[in-house]
């Protein structure tokens, strides 16, 4: 097994910790974070499958791409909930 599929294994392992967070957050936002984790991991999986495919290039865009699109499902929702817990606050 080379190094680099050792290291996707064991990211992918590390990924079940925070999708139990996802499903059994005890708040909003702790399932917030484990998505967030979970994303960051995903665009390193995918960095890693570039340097499987020798195509990196290719691959570093495709998470660029995905890294923003996670930062801002975070931001939105972040948002939203700010803007829906002042509303039953207030």
């Amino acid at each position: 097994m080379d190094l680099i599929e050792a290291l996707v294994l064991v990211i992918t392992l590390a990924l079940l910790l925070p999708f139990y967070r996802v499903l059994r957050g005890p708040t909003v936002f702790d399932r917030m974070l484990g998505v967030s984790v979970i994303g960051t991991k995903t665009v390193v999986l995918i960095c890693f499958a570039g340097v499987l495919y020798d195509r990196i290039d290719m691959f570093v865009d495709i998470a660029v791409a995905y890294g923003m699109l996670n930062f801002i499902g975070v931001i939105v929702v972040s948002k939203y909930l700010d803007r829906t817990r002042g509303e039953v606050e207030g």
